[in-house]
């Protein structure tokens, strides 16, 4: 019973560091880590469970497990109109979109949407770096094997 366990418990660590490095993309998520030091003023990390990966603002949505997720889809956070129906017509955050986004949210909502009155409450765009954020995040997601 206890091999059983002991391979079971190796079996999903692995699984998720594989999880975890094949959504890490091209980015190197030690960078990132010093890149999120941007975000936090307006985004935290908390983890599901409340585990406090990075203390930060509150203007911004949580970005424990935005990988992977619908864009504009935290629970109780008040998104913008835009983000909202982004997520609803199918935006869900990879690194292709990720990137994209932070780079110019507006300009990428307008885009995605085909809505040139589209809008986003996030007025900071990262210039560089955010390959590295994006790596960072998967490393510090539900699924990444920590």
């Amino acid at each position: 019973m206890k091999l059983m366990i002991a391979t079971a418990a190796a079996t999903l660590t692995l699984a998720g560091a594989a999880f975890a490095e094949s959504h890490a993309g091209s980015g190197d998520a030690a960078a990132g880590e010093t890149e999120f030091n941007k975000c936090k003023s307006c985004h935290m990390i908390v983890a599901d469970d409340g585990t406090e990966i990075v203390k930060g603002g509150r203007t911004g949505p949580n970005l424990y497990g935005i990988i992977g997720r619908q864009a504009g889809s935290v629970e109780d956070f008040r998104y913008g109109d835009s983000l909202v129906a982004a997520g609803e017509a199918g935006l869900v955050w990879d690194e292709e979109t990720f990137v994209a986004y932070v780079q110019d949210p507006r300009g990428f909502l307008r885009e995605y949407l085909e809505d040139d009155g589209a809008r986003s409450k996030m007025s900071y765009r990262l210039r560089s770096g955010m390959e590295d954020v994006y790596a960072y995040l998967v490393s510090v997601g539900p699924d990444s094997g920590s």
